[in-house]
């Protein structure tokens, strides 16, 4: 495992922490890692649930400029290339994820957070893409899942002035989910991703399939995804056991599987 990117689980919860002080700024040995990570946290049984977080200072605040600053066409294609793919590594992990957001969620570091299924952010917290301001645009994934978060007018207004979103103005407009003081953020993402990890993850995890392809696609295809993925649930022990324990008037178990 790298040294930029953290992962530690308790209680069927991972948590993938960046660690590249003071910024935790994007550059390629944190991809990688990042990478790996994610790889893991699909594979893990024992991981039901994960929280993304930069630590207690900031969440990312976008990738390494100084990196990217003297390239050519041709030399940065495979640099953004390999942080969208990451990016949508992350965004693919079949469980439920939620990004704990400190300080800032900039550049890279706010498309990274939106890969996640749900964000948390303190109330000091703030989140932008500010590409326009170097003469560039967003490219690891703003100018698409912004406008799927936030509709296309708000997502154009963040894009084009590069403005800095305070944590209430994100939670208005559907950036972020939920909003608590700094100190926390992170406990309360492990609170609620441990509820999920508890819960029904075979249902979760199609559930994220149907919604996150379903939506890229039309509604008759979307349909489609949603059907099958239903059925499929059916061969599950969570479906035996909920629809069970329903029937019985009892708490489930749910085990996963």
């Amino acid at each position: 495992m790298g040294e930029l990117v953290r992962f530690d689980v308790d209680e069927g919860v991972g948590t993938i922490r960046l660690d590249r002080p003071p910024m935790n700024a994007i550059n390629d040995e944190l991809l990688r890692d990042l990478q790996d990570i994610a790889r893991r946290a699909t594979e893990r049984d024992d991981v039901r649930a994960v929280v993304l977080w930069g630590g207690e200072k900031v969440f990312a605040a976008g990738a390494d400029i100084k990196m990217m600053a003297g390239l050519s066409p041709a030399e940065i294609k495979p640099v953004i290339a390999a942080m969208q793919d990451t990016f949508s590594r992350v965004e693919e992990i079949p469980k439920v994820t939620i990004a704990a957001i400190t300080r800032y969620a900039l550049g890279g570091g706010c498309e990274l957070a939106m890969c996640a299924d749900l964000r948390f952010a303190a109330d000091d917290a703030q989140l932008g893409q500010p590409e326009i301001k170097l003469g560039i645009i967003p490219g690891a994934g703003g100018t698409q899942r912004l406008p799927r978060l936030v509709g296309l007018s708000r997502a154009k207004d963040i894009i084009y002035s590069g403005r800095m979103v305070p944590a209430k103005e994100a939670l208005d407009i559907g950036l972020v989910d939920a909003v608590y003081p700094p100190d926390q953020v992170y406990e309360r993402a492990v609170e609620t991703a441990r509820e999920y990890a508890n819960g029904p993850t075979a249902a979760l995890r199609a559930a994220k399939v149907a919604i996150n392809w379903g939506t890229k696609a039309d509604l008759r295809t979307g349909l489609v995804i949603e059907r099958e993925t239903f059925c499929d649930l059916f061969s599950t022990q969570d479906q035996k056991e909920g629809m069970r324990s329903f029937i019985e008037k009892e708490q489930p178990a749910f085990s996963g599987r």
